[in-house]
């Protein structure tokens, strides 16, 4: 039975405050999000099945340390063009809708198989930026996310690309996730991603790109770091630093400490989250939270 039940019982939507409130604020609340150049690889067009692997071991340590996840993950439109054989991804916005939909199917039954074989529970949620926007919308996705961790249930994330397509354009559910971390009154976000941290310039293009470990001034940090090279996403992505920048600006004002780390190194969220690692991605720092 789960440590947050009230009177024997899991809290009711009606019994909700702040997540925090129900779920005890000596825990933290990690927010993992999974981009689709970690999960799908460019080149063979297949799952990267080893850093799915490696992403639900680090949810179970976790876990096991009486903390609570909730993952956002992209990847649903390229998993649609692997079942269909599509070589590249289209850029209409109604056939990568189609896509998604295809996708997303394949993607929660790898989450859920991923993390069934470590006896960890997972939930899909869908949710669109309307979910959010809307005062009575985002009280009751505020409780469900409650009553999930509240059960110990790890919420799966997505964009409703079937009634939303503001991610699917661009962002690849970078904001989406700064929102949810906001909205779950997460500790800690991680986007996971294909580089190490944020540079001055793209790695790829500039061999004088010098990494940024920590940023506690978002607008002195614009005038620090060129994201015209950095903000074309993968192949099978749409994000990218520029998406992320506008992430860690939602999230640190929320007061949720953001981190860009490698999706190839997930234990960086244990060194990081829980050990204070420095130097294992770039921490963004947060405003104090206001209660």
């Amino acid at each position: 039975m789960s440590g947050y039940e009230h009177h024997g019982e899991p809290y009711s939507a009606e019994q909700c405050g702040t997540v925090k409130s129900v779920l005890g604020s000596d825990k933290l609340i990690f927010v993992i999000k999974v981009g689709t150049s970690s999960l799908v690889r460019s080149e063979q067009h297949t799952l990267n099945l080893t850093n799915l692997a490696r992403i639900c071991e680090t949810v179970l340590k976790l876990k096991n340390l009486g903390h609570h996840v909730v993952i956002v993950t992209s990847g649903a439109v390229g998993m649609g063009c692997q079942c269909l054989k599509l070589a590249t991804r289209p850029t209409e916005v109604a056939k990568k809708q189609a896509l998604a939909a295809v996708g997303q199917v394949l993607l929660m039954k790898y989450y859920v198989d991923f993390l069934g074989a470590l006896d960890v529970k997972c939930a899909q949620v869908l949710l669109t930026w309307e979910n959010i926007a809307d005062k009575d919308q985002f009280y009751n996705a505020r409780n469900t996310f409650a009553q999930l961790l509240a059960y110990g249930v790890v919420p799966v994330v997505n964009e409703n690309d079937t009634v939303a397509v503001q991610e699917l354009r661009f962002g690849d559910n970078d904001t989406l996730s700064a929102k949810v971390a906001a909205l779950v009154e997460a500790d800690y976000l991680f986007l996971l991603t294909d580089v190490d941290c944020l540079y001055t310039a793209n790695p790829r293009d500039d061999p004088n790109a010098k990494p940024i470990w920590e940023v506690h001034d978002m607008d002195n940090l614009m005038t620090r770091v060129d994201t015209g090279g950095g903000a074309k996403g993968s192949q099978w992505g749409t994000g990218g630093m520029a998406t992320k920048l506008t992430a860690a600006r939602i999230a640190t004002e929320a007061g949720c400490k953001m981190v860009i780390a490698n999706s190839e190194k997930p234990d960086s969220i244990i060194e990081i989250g829980i050990h204070e690692a420095q130097e294992r991605g770039t921490i963004f720092h947060p405003k104090p939270r206001v209660n």
